[in-house]
């Protein structure tokens, strides 16, 4: 059955079943084969697809051919060279058009002298351009692609470099001024949904006059700052100043300066500079007047790095409700003295209803009190996962204690559950109760790192995103804090927001944590969790081998007695589970 949230093939002559998840402003395409194995000559899939308003399709291209295929620099054809997987996310280049794209997924088959022939096909059509749940939420992510291909081939082809887009030191970032030659165009793709949602809610607050409050970490976006200069008095903002020493606090931070501008065009009694017990971690923006009742809550800092670097998403919440209880716990965090004062205040007792009618979504607010917090709760929900746990975290890595950990340790242990993500830092076996090599070595959690290498052809070095020559430092590339449960049950539901899913998330900072149970809105972050595990894995590969990097290329028919190229995805359990999960549609 199609929903808003994934439509599927209906041609029923055609030899494999497809299902297409719509994600936000992606999609995700799985494939299964209706009937036991394909035959050995199944050389993949061809990808076409076709725009709103338009009456022919666009090929997805692959960046690797058969061995001896030449491949141009914008890479080759599906029809051509076909994709060697069973599902794969795809980033239409206009997904913001209006309307309905239209896809067509075609299996290959190749002969004996190496000739392609086409099976039936199945076609499918689905909406990109829209809010998530229209009038009630939109998901809004950022690109969080400097260290990819695409990246490279479009804004850094003479040299694998971002520091003409974004300073290479935030403490540089208010007065930074991009010299790419592509700047603007460059910095729309790497910001993505993300950027244009904060940015044009921002510019309708001014211009409908609506009061306006924000509380921010990181602050050293020239284009935001500028914005909330512009709102004058609306404007009430909270400014962390952790760490007075390197941090935030320090008198020349560009925390502290924007906090200064502020002063002046806001008023001194409308910006406030706090960091809780430990920091006062939230990005969020309340717009409420004019017509206007937004929240926008997530993981996106309002920095060059969150905004332009870093993978992150922001989630606007339309809702009366969901406007008052923020500028009540916004009222609480700027009148409090110290973390005590909030902990012991209504808004960060416990779970608030956002007010959507129709969605299941609310709101928490830390620091909690030790009766009040969140943290146990989520991993006893991890541990009820019927059939996959798929997330995002900056900071697992880092985490040495906490509910969290364990309890996806014990969601790796359960053959029945689909469990992958991916880490800013390296997740060794023993961290936390992940076994994350096991001794096949499956990676089972992967972290950012870039191509800056080891590569192998016919890919191109890739910018390491700010964190050194050898991509290995950690906290610049990934940053979002997400966790989907059961995307594919109607018990589907997503935690995210500013929170890491750590102690001091839960009872030192200044967080939000957001909890929605919808299909929809956990179907969008599945998208964003796979695809980003799918883009990183093979790097981490890449930086792990030893010896030259071997090319890649796709795989012909196997002669007598050979596998093809689809056989473990067979023979191997966690495989064939992949392929079966993302194609199925129940």
């Amino acid at each position: 059955m199609d929903t808003d949230f994934r439509v599927t093939g209906r041609n029923a002559a055609s030899l494999f079943a497809l299902t297409i998840h719509r994600g936000d402003g992606m999609v995700l395409l799985g494939m299964n084969w209706k009937d036991g194995r394909p035959p050995v000559d199944f050389v993949g899939f061809a990808i076409q697809y076709r725009e709103p308003g338009t009456d022919f399709f666009k090929n997805v291209r692959n960046r690797i051919g058969f061995p001896g295929q030449p491949v141009p620099d914008d890479g080759i054809r599906t029809t051509d060279a076909p994709i060697q997987k069973f599902r794969w996310v795809h980033f239409p280049f206009n997904a913001d058009l209006p309307g309905k794209f239209t896809y067509r997924v075609t299996p290959k088959f190749m002969d004996a002298a190496g000739a392609l022939t086409s099976g039936e096909a199945q076609e499918a059509e689905l909406a990109l351009m829209r809010e998530t749940i229209p009038g009630k939420l939109n998901v809004a992510f950022t690109r969080g692609f400097v260290s990819s291909q695409a990246f490279v081939r479009n804004f850094a082809a003479d040299a694998p470099t971002i520091i003409t887009l974004v300073p290479p030191n935030g403490d540089q970032g208010l007065d930074f001024v991009p010299t790419h030659a592509d700047a603007e165009r460059a910095l729309a793709w790497m910001g993505f949904e993300a950027r244009a949602e904060t940015l044009d809610l921002l510019d309708r607050a001014r211009e409908a006059g609506a009061e306006v409050r924000a509380i921010a970490y990181d602050l050293n976006l020239p284009e935001v700052v500028t914005r909330l200069e512009a709102l004058g008095p609306k404007l009430k903002i909270i400014i962390d100043d952790s760490d007075r020493t390197k941090g935030h606090g320090r008198p020349n931070s560009p925390e502290t300066r924007a906090a200064e501008r502020l002063i002046a065009s806001a008023g001194v009694a409308n910006v406030k500079r706090q960091h809780m017990a430990n920091l006062q971690h939230q990005k969020s923006i309340a717009v409420s007047g004019g017509g206007f009742s937004t929240v926008l809550y997530g993981s996106t800092n309002l920095s060059w790095r969150g905004l332009y670097v870093q993978s992150n998403n922001s989630l606007a919440v339309h809702s009366e409700k969901a406007i008052d209880d923020y500028f009540t716990a916004f009222e609480s965090y700027f009148t409090a003295k110290r973390a005590e004062d909030f902990r012991d205040s209504p808004s960060s007792a416990g779970w608030i209803d956002l007010g959507l009618d129709g969605v299941d979504a609310k709101v928490a607010f830390s620091p909690h009190s030790d009766a009040n917090g969140r943290l146990d709760e989520i991993g006893a929900d991890i541990d009820t996962a019927e059939s996959s746990v798929l997330f995002s975290l900056a900071f697992l890595g880092q985490m040495t204690k906490g509910a969290i950990g364990p309890a996806l340790g014990r969601a790796l242990e359960r053959p029945a559950v689909h469990v992958m993500g991916i880490a800013d830092a390296e997740v060794r076996a023993g961290n936390l109760g992940l076994n994350v090599l096991t001794p096949d070595n499956r990676r089972r959690v992967v972290r950012a790192a870039a191509l800056t290498g080891n590569v192998p052809p016919p890919f191109l070095t890739e910018p390491s995103g700010l964190a050194g020559v050898d991509g290995n430092q950690r906290g610049t590339r990934m940053h979002h804090k997400f966790v989907v449960l059961d995307f594919d049950k109607p018990t589907a539901r997503v935690y995210l927001g500013s929170y890491n899913f750590s102690n001091p998330a839960d009872d030192e900072n200044g967080e939000n944590l957001v909890l929605v149970r919808d299909r929809t809105v956990a179907t969008s972050y599945m998208i964003e969790a796979l695809r980003m595990y799918d883009h990183y894995i093979f790097r981490v590969a890449s930086e792990a081998s030893d010896g030259p990097a071997r090319p890649l290329e796709l795989k012909r028919p196997p002669q007598t007695g050979g596998t093809p190229w689809f056989e473990r995805d067979w023979t191997d359990p966690i495989r064939a589970r992949d392929r079966e999960l993302f194609a199925r549609a129940e």
